[in-house]
């Protein structure tokens, strides 16, 4: 009888210890000029300055915005408070956006990743994966969020293959080859 082989995976036990927690953020791209428009731009561009939050406050208040766009906008207020580590507020902008359009992923995605801010690794799954499903954006930072889940359920295994997909995903973006850095893979015999 030949043996089979089964991988392992080892990995720096400390990931989402290490400043990960927040994961990667999916901001929603809203076109058409004015305030809503400002708040994406500042969403995917990294910022997190409470100046960029009030764009969004106004863009919600005082713009005529379709349902996708208003959900959108939501959504990217709620990055921007995720980025400061505010995890409930933004999860009340994530709820908020779902309930205006539930066929956005990007407020799954986004809502499992502030779950990852607050160690509520089972609960980011699910909602990772109902995003997934949707469909969104950047999948890659799906794949690289879910990846931290699994991490802090420690699942090593099932954190380096979404890793690994979001490399695939993405392969200009550097954090998920960094993250794959701290994982050695090694082949084992089991016998039978």
């Amino acid at each position: 009888m030949v043996p089979q082989s089964r991988f392992l995976l080892a990995t720096a036990a400390a990931a989402v210890a290490l400043g990960f927690a927040a994961g990667a953020q999916a901001a929603v791209t809203v076109i058409g000029g004015g305030l809503a428009e400002a708040c994406s731009q500042a969403a995917v561009r990294g910022e997190s300055d409470r100046e960029y939050e009030e764009l969004c406050d106004l863009a919600i208040e005082t713009e005529f915005l379709n349902a996708r766009d208003r959900a959108g906008t939501y959504v990217n207020r709620g990055v921007l408070r995720m980025r400061r580590t505010e995890y409930g507020k933004a999860i009340e902008d994530f709820d908020q956006a779902i309930r205006m359009k539930p066929d956005l992923g990007e407020g799954y995605v986004n809502r499992g990743a502030a779950y990852i801010g607050q160690e509520r690794y089972e609960a980011s799954i699910g909602e990772i994966n109902r995003g997934l499903e949707l469909g969104v954006e950047e999948p890659a930072k799906a794949y690289y969020n879910r990846a931290l889940a699994y991490e802090g359920l420690e699942d090593a295994r099932s954190a380096y293959f979404d890793y690994q997909k979001a490399q695939e995903l993405a392969p200009a973006w550097s954090a998920p080859t960094e993250q794959l850095a701290r994982f050695t893979v090694t082949r084992r015999t089991v016998p039978q």
